[in-house]
C-alpha cells in the first residue's frame, strides 16, 4: 500500500531516558532526544535542558506529520513527562513488524535490532547498545564528553528507524497501522498512570514474609494435609484427592500432573483447592521484589502491547501487580477521594463466537444474559423454566463444555473438570456440537483457512503466519482471542481521548481510576465505549460488561484469594486489613 503523503514531515524519533529517582516505578525523566525528517534529512538532538524548555515538540505532531518510532509507549512516556500533547499520525514500527512477523521465527528478537537482522540490515552491536543503555539508567551528572556519546547512541536508534522504514513501508496497512499507532499512544497512557497499591501492607509483606512461610503453609495446610514441613508431598495428595474424590490428570508415567496448569484447571472444577494452589504458587513469590512500584505508591511497568501471538498484551508476571497470585491483588487500593473500576465483557469469547460465526442459536443464547443455561435448554437437557438456581448442576456442566471448547478440550479433560464419567463429556461436547453446528462449520473453515492459506487475520488486520505445523486448539481459538483484543484496543484509544484514567488492561477487561464524586458516572460511560467497540469490531453484534466498583477505604480482592489474603494478613498481625469477602 502507497504511503500517504505528510506535508508536514515524516518524522523518526527517538528518546533516552532514565526513572526519576533512579527507582523502578516512577515515570521517566528524558535525558535527550534525536529527530529527524525522512525526506530532508534535517535533524534535531536536544539534551535535556533543551528539552525541559519546550511546551511541545519541536517538530510538527498536527495532522500534517508522521511521527515514526519503535515502540512508541516508552518514547510517549517522554512525551508525558515533558507535558507535550501526543502527535497525531503514529507509526510504530515494532507493531508493524509484530504484524508483518507473527508466528514467523525471528531469529534475532523482536526488538530494534531483531528487526534489522531480520531485513537484512546492520544496526549497532547489542553489546554496545546495553552498555550505553546501562549508563543512561545509572544517571546524572553527565560531562560534556558523555552528553555527545549519549546523543550519538540516541541517533543511532534514528539512523536505524531511517533504514527500517522503507524495508517496511511497501507492506504495511496504512490505516490499520495508524490505529495500532494510537494505541501505543493509550499504552503510555496507562502506563503513566499505573496501579494504586497500599504500599504499607507491601512493605510489611516485603519485610516478613519469608519469616511466616512456614506458619502459612501450616494455617492453609490444615484442610489438606500435603505437606510436610515446607515440603509439598505426592504421596498425601494422592491420599487427600482420594478421600475426597477428585480425579487427577496424570502424565504418562502414571504420576500425578503437578505443574501450576493442571492446579490452575483442576481449581476450577474444584474450588476447594483454590487456597491450595494459591499456595504453591505464592511460595515462589513472596516477596514481591520485582514489582516496581513509585514514589506515589503505584505499579508502573511496560504492559508489553502486542507480544503474544493474539496480539494481547503481555506484560511481565513479575512486575504487573495482576501477574501475582489473586491473593496479592489486595494490596490494590485506591488512594482516598477515588474509587476503582473493573469492567470486563460478559462472555466475551462466546460472544465473538457467536458473531464471527454467524450462529443464531448461539447469538440467542448470549443475548439471553447466561449463555450456559440457555445452552442447556437449546439442547432439552433442562425444562424452559429452569434456573441457575433450580438446575445449578446441569447449568454447571453446560458451563464447562462451553469453556471446554473455547480452551480446545477434549472429552478426557472435560470429564476431570466436571468429575463425571468421559462418556457424559462426550456426550456434553456432542450435544455443543449438534446445538452450534453453524459455529462448528465456521470453527473448521478457520483450521481449513489457516492449514491452506498459511494464516488468520483479525477483522482489522492483526495476523497469524501458522507454520508447518500448527496447533489445531490454538488455531481455533485465535479468532476470539485475537478480536477480542482488537475491541479492547478500540475501547482504550477511545477512553484515551475522552479523558478517562486507564489504570491497567487485564485480557478481556479494563481497570479505570476516577473521583468518587464521578465514578458511577465514569463507569457508565466506560460500559457503552466497550459496548460501541465490541458492536464495531463484531459487525453491529454487541457485547455486554460486568462491572466491579471499589471505593476507597475498600481493596480490589478476587474471590479466589480472599482466604489467602486474610489468612496472610492474620498471620501478619494485620486483621485490620482483612477482608469479608470479594
Amino acid at each position: 500500500m502507497t504511503m500517504p503523503h505528510y506535508p508536514g514531515g515524516v518524522w523518526l524519533v527517538d528518546f533516552e531516558f532514565h526513572p526519576c529517582n533512579g527507582k523502578e516505578g516512577n515515570p521517566p525523566v528524558p535525558v535527550c532526544m534525536v529527530a529527524r525528517e525522512f525526506t530532508t534529512g534535517r535533524t534535531l538532538r536536544l539534551w535535556q535542558n533543551d528539552l525541559a524548555r519546550l511546551h511541545a515538540a519541536p517538530f510538527p505532531t498536527d495532522d500534517s506529520a508522521l511521527f515514526v518510532v519503535f515502540y512508541a509507549p516508552a518514547e510517549f512516556g517522554c512525551f508525558l513527562a515533558l507535558g507535550w500533547p501526543l502527535p497525531h499520525n503514529i507509526l510504530d514500527l515494532f507493531s508493524e513488524f509484530r504484524t508483518q512477523t507473527n508466528g514467523r521465527i525471528v531469529p534475532a528478537g523482536n526488538g530494534l535490532i531483531g528487526a534489522l537482522a531480520y531485513h537484512g540490515l546492520d544496526s549497532i552491536a547489542a553489546e554496545e547498545k546495553t552498555a550505553m543503555r546501562e549508563r543512561v539508567l545509572q544517571g546524572g551528572p553527565w560531562d560534556c564528553t558523555e552528553q555527545q556519546a549519549i546523543l550519538d547512541y540516541c541517533e543511532t536508534d534514528v539512523v536505524a528507524l531511517e533504514k527500517l522504514l522503507p524495508a517496511m513501508r511497501a507492506r504495511l496497512d496504512w490505516p490499520r497501522a495508524l490505529l495500532r499507532g494510537q494505541y501505543s499512544a493509550a499504552a503510555a497512557h496507562i502506563e503513566a498512570n499505573g496501579v494504586p497499591l497500599d504500599v504499607g501492607a507491601l512493605e510489611i509483606f516485603r519485610a516478613n514474609l519469608d519469616g511466616i512461610q512456614g506458619k502459612l503453609i501450616e494455617a492453609i495446610d490444615r484442610d489438606y494435609g500435603v505437606y510436610e514441613g515446607r515440603t509439598f508431598k505426592r504421596e498425601r495428595f494422592e491420599q487427600y484427592l482420594s478421600a475426597q474424590g477428585i480425579p487427577w490428570p496424570r502424565l504418562p508415567t502414571g504420576q500425578l500432573q503437578l505443574d501450576d496448569d493442571a492446579f490452575k484447571e483442576m481449581s476450577r472444577a474444584h474450588p476447594q483447592l483454590a487456597a491450595l494452589r494459591e499456595l504453591r504458587v505464592s511460595l515462589g513469590q513472596m516477596r514481591l521484589s520485582e514489582l516496581p512500584v513509585g514514589d506515589d505508591g503505584r505499579n508502573r511497568c511496560m504492559i508489553s502491547i502486542l507480544r503474544s501471538k493474539t496480539g494481547r498484551n503481555q506484560p511481565s508476571n513479575t512486575r504487573f501487580i495482576f501477574g501475582p497470585s489473586t491473593w496479592m491483588r489486595g494490596l490494590i487500593q485506591p488512594a482516598p477521594g477515588y474509587g476503582l473500576a473493573y469492567v470486563d465483557w460478559s462472555q466475551q469469547e462466546f460472544g465473538i463466537a457467536a458473531a464471527l460465526s454467524g450462529d443464531e442459536n448461539m447469538k440467542t443464547a448470549y443475548a439471553s444474559g447466561d449463555p450456559y443455561m440457555a445452552f442447556a435448554k437449546q439442547a432439552g437437557a433442562v425444562p424452559e423454566e429452569a434456573t441457575k438456581k433450580t438446575h445449578a448442576i446441569e447449568r454447571d456442566q453446560f458451563k464447562a463444555c462451553v469453556l471446554a471448547v473455547q480452551y480446545g478440550m477434549g472429552a478426557e479433560s472435560l470429564a476431570l473438570r466436571i468429575n463425571q464419567p468421559v462418556a457424559r463429556a462426550r456426550e456434553l461436547l456432542d450435544l455443543h456440537k449438534r446445538t452450534y453446528r453453524r459455529f462448528w462449520q465456521w470453527s473448521d473453515g478457520v483450521v481449513n483457512e489457516a492449514v491452506l492459506g498459511g494464516k488468520l487475520w483479525t477483522v482489522y488486520g492483526w495476523q497469524l503466519f501458522t507454520g508447518d505445523n500448527p496447533n489445531d486448539r490454538s488455531l481455533r481459538n485465535f479468532p476470539m482471542q485475537a478480536n477480542g483484543a482488537e475491541m479492547l484496543r478500540l475501547a482504550c484509544i477511545q477512553l484515551m481521548n475522552d479523558g478517562v484514567c486507564i489504570c491497567a488492561p487485564v485480557h478481556d477487561a479494563i481497570l479505570i481510576e476516577a473521583p468518587l464524586e464521578t465514578l458511577d458516572a465514569v463507569v457508565a460511560h466506560t460500559q457503552t465505549v466497550m459496548k460501541q467497540a465490541s458492536a464495531t469490531v463484531l459487525g453491529g453484534f454487541a457485547l455486554e460488561s460486568d462491572t466491579k466498583i471499589v471505593r476507597h477505604p475498600e481493596r480490589y480482592m478476587d474471590a479466589r484469594g480472599v482466604k489467602m489474603w486474610n489468612t496472610v494478613m492474620g498471620l501478619l498481625g494485620l486483621d485490620e486489613r482483612k477482608v469479608s469477602d470479594a
